[in-house]
């Protein structure tokens, strides 16, 4: 089925999707998580055949990225019913008000319609869209990239099962059939069909639809996350926080990349730093951590000196960059001119500095002792999110359901006119 086609059918399904209930839209994602269970050696069976396909290709990090197992697959419909138990974020009065005539002004919050993403190889992402646009009310036309096109294939297909055996239509859940680069430019050019469409990926994936695109387009950002030791730091804490959010995944967005370090801790913090993400690591037999250190950094410990590019890179793997800075004014310098406005954290005890931090950073979430791995949809109680948005129209920060609507305003008069 050509692109287009696959398009239609889903603009043409979307009215019949705004009309379900509550009630029946959580039915059907129940229906939907069984039949993901149900058809797991089939998806598991299209998985394995893409992690062959891609091994030696992409790097082992981003294979993870790929590779589903029976727990994957558990977690992906538990994730699933996790958004059927929030609330509908579909009409809802946002606000009331009555106006001098007499005219009530209800605004209600209603589907987009038709909703595209664009996505690479994460192949969770299929069943966290799908069910994310189908509980907003909203059908799905999915585009994964061509490394996991049979995991997703398989994927959607078994969700569509789950619709069809509660007798609703399936074009409510699709997915493109070509991987070309051909199909990606139909769904940012498909004007009166797409309403809104989220580019999940890399930055160039991104940046093309951001630029291409002549539908809406949601722009969910890489992240070259940073995290800023104070001189006021708990030392042992900036550790942990570090450990945590650049090596429990470094594949993610929301994983740290850079490392901002205040020149009067620095002489003590570096050698603790190295010691958690190098020799700890090489003693235990874990990946280890390739320090990639600014002239400064360099003088203190061992490491690669760091590339004119190294503080602008989405590493994705264990790479971190090191920087040693003069003050908190100069940490918020450097992130404001080398970060993507995705996650960035502090670690400090004093108040004066966190808030200055906090106030001074643009970004869509900003950590005051906390690792920047909490940047997620579950984890801010949403449930799943379709990405991170990372501009700040319509919606800044993970998208969840109430991101995924948009409203409308429903005018109650009794005879005024004008």
């Amino acid at each position: 089925m050509t692109t287009l086609e696959i398009i239609k059918r889903a603009k043409a399904a979307a009215p019949g999707l705004a009309g379900l209930t509550s009630e029946e839209k959580n039915a059907a994602i129940e229906a939907m998580a069984e039949a993901l269970e149900r058809g797991s050696d089939e998806i598991l069976a299209a998985n394995a055949a893409d992690v062959d396909a891609a091994r030696g290709h992409i790097s082992e990090v981003m294979l993870d990225r790929l590779r589903l197992d029976t727990k994957r697959i558990a977690a992906m419909a538990e994730g699933m019913r996790d958004v059927a138990k929030l609330p509908d974020p579909v009409w809802n009065t946002v606000s009331r008000e009555t106006r001098p005539n007499g005219l009530v002004l209800h605004k209600v919050t209603v589907p987009l319609g038709v909703i595209a993403v664009i996505y690479e190889s994460r192949p969770n992402v299929t069943s966290d869209a799908a069910v994310l646009a189908f509980k907003a009310g909203s059908a799905c036309v999915l585009r994964s990239g061509k490394e996991a096109w049979r995991s997703a294939d398989a994927i959607v297909r078994a969700l569509r099962r789950g619709l069809a055996g509660m007798g609703l239509n399936e074009n409510y859940v699709n997915l493109i059939e070509d991987t070309t680069r051909a199909s990606a430019t139909e769904l940012m050019t498909a004007a009166g069909y797409v309403d809104l469409l989220i580019p999940r990926g890399g930055a160039g994936l991104i940046r093309a639809c951001v630029e291409n695109a002549t539908v809406p387009c949601l722009e969910t950002g890489t992240g070259i996350c940073h995290v800023y030791v104070d001189e006021y730091a708990d030392l042992e804490k900036a550790v942990k926080i570090i450990v945590n959010a650049k090596t429990s995944r470094p594949s993610v967005c929301n994983a740290e990349e850079v490392c901002l370090v205040h020149e009067k801790v620095a002489e003590k913090f570096l050698p603790m730093l190295k010691k958690a993400l190098v020799d700890d690591r090489a003693a235990t037999g874990k990946p280890l951590v390739e320090l990639r250190l600014d002239e400064r950094a360099a003088r203190i410990i061992d490491g690669t000196h760091a590339g004119e590019r190294d503080f602008d890179t989405e590493f994705l793997d264990y790479i971190l960059a090191v920087k040693v800075v003069d003050s908190v004014e100069e940490a918020i310098a450097h992130i404001a001119a080398h970060s993507t406005h995705h996650s960035e954290a502090i670690v400090s005890e004093n108040k004066e500095n966190q808030e200055k931090f906090a106030r001074g950073v643009d970004s869509a979430a900003v950590y005051i002792n906390a690792s920047t791995r909490f940047t997620d949809g579950g984890e801010f109680g949403m449930g799943c999110e379709m990405g991170i948005s990372t501009q700040k129209l319509h919606a800044r920060g993970p998208v969840g359901l109430r991101e995924l609507t948009t409203y409308k305003y429903v005018v109650v008069g009794d005879g005024q006119i004008r």
